[in-house]
């Protein structure tokens, strides 16, 4: 186990024995509050029980006496004292309510049984008082029952409170001890985890930089075989082990190290040699072309002969091809130069692939039939409309499919189109043909920049290897992607996928 697995095991066991006697701590404080609160409800409510039982005595002593009274006198009752006795039987009333807010749900059903049979009292005193003075009031008061049910409902709520109230000091009394006896329990748990660990940490800690060390010695001393490797940790000391080890490795691999890098250095430069003459060899054949030609021409109006007007134009026709080849050319190396600062931006707009797809290729006719090779076009009839850059939408075919032109000799080009089938918002755009194709090597840097297939390509097809590198760029740029397909001998296919979802191109753009 490494030292951080160490450490922090023994915080986290540390903090958790600290989080239980907090917690306990918490929860017995909530717990005594809880039961606080409910015995101070059940001997409040065992005070208010007395309360009631007294007031109602009182009140039936009252009424017997007026009972007696109106018997035996026609003295009628007085409205200061109907007023009087209306406020006492409300007063009892109010009391019990307040005894129902002060049961529990234990004391339910008792409280409704005193509810309803003080209800039943209570409303039959309220009566007598109000129909006193009447001559043909006919009301026994003597009959007991009503009031003894009653003080017997009242007494067995007043018993039952008395009882949740023992339980509940019974469970404070035994919340506290328990509570008690896990804080010493944890806190003396704690020193005694903590006393443990703690040496233990110290003695592996030692025992490995103790190796460390020796390590150290023996490699600064030069004995660059010696090995750290008795070191019983799969951490951070572990790996430092490693790291003294792999220092003598390395060491030992540095001459190997130099000179690997001065090899790769000389092929970079020999790479960049190659790239230079290329682009020297390209930009001059068409800049040659331009001055001969225009030599030409210049000799043949100085000339005080008749002007061969065919031939004239075909000569100004030749100076403008090597014009744009010299301009196309120039235009790549600038675009890559874009494309390396990260100063090449999108320009989008809404446009028809379908319609640039076929421009490309009645600009290109020509030079199919130059290699006598023959153009197949598929339905694009399907292809939505795109939000993109157009222009670089139009580079990027326009260099593939001058490329497969390029490579292809009395074979077939194929330019397909079609929406993606499992990826909605996708369109799908391949460039086939029966060309020289590649094999996986060349397949894998095809896409780099100021590489071709193969060393002699430049020589026997020429250009520059940036188109490809440029493609991939702009596809990159424009939110999709390029693949390549290909065997040799049989040709290749450079497949486009971009997204037709204007949204998936802002976020791109």
């Amino acid at each position: 186990m490494s030292l951080r697995r160490r450490l922090t095991l023994s915080l986290v066991t540390i903090l958790i024995l600290f989080a239980v006697n907090v917690g306990t701590h918490f929860w017995g404080s909530y717990a005594r509050n809880e039961s606080m609160e409910a015995y101070r409800d059940s001997v409040s409510a065992a005070q208010l029980s007395t309360e009631v039982e007294q007031l109602l005595e009182d009140q039936r002593q009252q009424i017997l006496v007026l009972a007696t009274l109106r018997e035996t006198t026609d003295d009628p009752l007085e409205e200061a004292e109907l007023q009087s006795a209306e406020e006492a039987i409300a007063a009892i009333i109010g009391k019990v309510r307040k005894l129902g807010k002060l049961s529990h749900s234990v004391t339910e059903l008792h409280y409704e049984q005193l509810q309803q049979s003080s209800g039943d009292l209570l409303s039959g005193w309220l009566e007598f008082y109000r129909d006193y003075n009447e001559p043909e009031l006919q009301m026994n008061m003597d009959d007991p029952l009503p009031f003894l049910e009653t003080s017997e409902r009242l007494k067995e709520l007043e018993q039952r409170q008395a009882f949740i109230a023992q339980q509940r000091a019974t469970i404070i009394d035994r919340t506290i001890s328990l509570t008690d006896r896990i804080t010493v329990i944890a806190f003396f748990s704690s020193i005694f985890l903590t006393a443990t660990l703690g040496f233990f940490l110290v003695r592996y800690t030692n025992t490995s930089l103790k190796m460390l060390k020796t390590g150290t010695e023996r490699f600064g001393s030069g004995d660059l075989n010696y090995r750290i490797d008795n070191i019983d940790d799969s951490g951070e000391l572990g790996d430092l082990a490693d790291a003294f080890n792999d220092m003598s490795d390395k060491l030992r691999n540095a001459i190997y190290d130099v000179r690997k890098a001065r090899d790769a250095a000389d092929e970079a430069n020999a790479a960049k040699s190659i790239f230079l003459a290329n682009v020297s060899h390209e930009l001059r054949t068409p800049l040659n072309a331009i001055i001969g030609y225009s030599e030409m021409l210049q000799d043949e109006l100085v000339d005080s002969g008749e002007i061969n007007r065919p031939q004239f134009r075909q000569d100004l026709e030749r100076i403008m091809k090597s014009g744009r080849q010299l301009l196309s050319l120039i235009n790549d190396i600038l675009d890559l130069s874009k494309i390396e600062t990260g100063k090449m931006t999108l320009h989008c707009e809404t446009f028809q692939p379908a319609d640039i797809l076929r421009q490309v290729c009645e600009s290109l006719a020509p030079l199919f039939r130059e290699n006598f090779n023959e153009l197949k076009i598929g339905d694009f009839s399907e292809l939505p409309t795109l939000y993109n850059d157009a222009a670089k939408f139009r580079q990027v075919f326009t260099n593939l499919l001058s490329n497969a032109n390029k490579f292809t000799e009395q074979g077939y080009i194929s330019l397909l189109a079609r929406n993606v089938p499992d990826r909605p918002g996708w369109v799908e755009i391949a460039v086939r043909d029966t060309g020289i194709g590649m094999d996986e090597d060349q397949q894998s840097r095809v896409f780099e920049a100021f590489v071709q297939a193969e060393s002699s390509t430049s020589a026997n097809y020429g250009g520059t290897g940036l188109g490809l590198a440029i493609c991939r760029e702009f596809c990159a740029l424009m939110g999709g992607s390029i693949s390549v397909e290909s065997e040799a001998g049989v040709g290749s296919t450079f497949t486009v996928l971009l997204p037709s979802d204007p949204e998936l191109s802002r976020e791109a753009a």
